[in-house]
């Protein structure tokens, strides 16, 4: 658990480590983690049974793959949904890149709860 202002909060993590900051209300923080991602529009992650932050959620991260309560691989077609990619031009507009499209094509994965099937 660290505070708000902790580098590692506000780094791209590209290793299995997590900072945990706290916050009073799910409003909160995901407005914060909408600053962290800093519209990078890679990936974002969030774990819950209320479909309704998950949405709100999704909706103000608009980025090109968004899990809701899995890893991050599922969204990478490992195990997951979709094809494998492991190139995200999120930045340029094409988001999950194939040879088929050039595309924004987005993905957005949901673990467990809500399961249509």
């Amino acid at each position: 658990e660290v505070e708000s202002s902790h580098p590692l909060v506000w780094t791209e993590q590209l290793m299995p480590v997590m900072p945990l900051v706290r916050f009073n209300s799910v409003e909160e923080a995901i407005e914060f983690a909408v600053q962290c991602e800093h519209g990078f529009r890679h990936t974002a992650i969030m774990h819950s049974k209320n479909i309704a932050n998950l949405s709100a959620m999704a909706k103000l991260m608009n980025c090109s793959i968004f899990i809701k309560n899995g890893p991050s691989y599922c969204g990478l077609g490992y195990d997951g949904a979709g094809f494998t990619s492991f190139t995200i031009a999120s930045p340029t507009g094409e988001g999950l890149t194939r040879a088929r499209t050039f595309t924004r094509e987005r993905r957005c994965t949901l673990v467990d709860y809500f399961r249509i099937v």
